[in-house]
């Protein structure tokens, strides 16, 4: 293990604190380390089985599609992975 430093609401350590034992949890620690290593493993998995997105872009290419077309799926495509299962308030600077 390795220590480290972490600022977080009042607000959300005391709600950890209150839920910990409910879920069996000896403290807010290791729940927040459950909590990092579900989104942790949820993530890995989602970009595990992305498609190789070179090979696709080359496969659509050979079949005709401009460009242009493929610049802007691309473009939209990672505006979309970018935003989405990402809460709101995890893209607000501290």
């Amino acid at each position: 293990m390795v220590t480290i430093s972490l600022r977080m609401p009042e607000d959300v350590l005391n709600d950890l604190k209150r839920v910990a034992p409910l879920l069996g949890f000896s403290g807010y620690q290791p729940l927040m380390r459950a909590y990092i290593g579900q989104g942790l493993r949820t993530d890995l998995e989602r970009l595990d089985s992305a498609l190789d997105v070179p090979e696709l872009i080359e496969s659509l290419r050979r079949q005709g599609v401009g460009k242009e077309v493929l610049e802007s799926a691309l473009a939209e495509a990672k505006a979309v992975y970018v935003t989405s299962d990402v809460p709101s308030s995890a893209s607000e600077k501290e």
